[in-house]
């Protein structure tokens, strides 16, 4: 991993787990999925790396770690804090789900930082996509992809 790629992932690690240690964050329904943000970023950059990722389904990738980065997107994280990485989570669980198809699961596990299975964690945050994000939300986040 480049050095600012590890520290962008350093940093949104640092600021993930402060907001979630906040009083009234503890109780939001999103949390539990917010906290996999920075391993869902730095399973993207990992990938973007690796070998074995065919390359158009890097260029997937790619679009999705430029997404996380920039400051403006369908919920900003510049305005709402965390809580903006939502939308970043529900399009790399997506985008990961679509490179689940053209790749082996191990090397998606191989890469993977976080404590669950990243199969059952990108399951499972596609399950609450709706919810999360509203359908149309969700709807304008797949079509950033196709």
């Amino acid at each position: 991993m480049a050095e600012t790629d590890q520290d962008f992932y350093q940093k949104l690690r640092k600021q993930v787990k402060e907001w979630s240690e906040g009083e009234t964050h503890r109780s939001y329904r999103w949390t539990r999925w917010i906290l996999i943000a920075p391993d869902l970023f730095h399973l993207l950059i990992r990938l973007s790396a690796d070998p074995e990722v065919p390359v158009k389904e890097k260029s997937r990738v790619a679009l999705v770690i430029a997404y996380f980065i920039l400051p403006l997107d369908l919920l900003p994280e510049l305005i709402l804090g965390p809580m903006g990485f939502i939308d970043d989570i529900v399009l790399s669980a997506y985008a990961l789900n679509a490179l689940i198809n053209h790749v082996d699961p191990s090397i998606l596990r191989r890469h993977w930082a976080g404590e669950e299975d990243v199969l059952e964690v990108i399951q499972n945050v596609l399950r609450f996509a709706d919810r999360m994000l509203g359908s149309g939300l969700f709807r304008r986040l797949k079509r950033i992809l196709h």
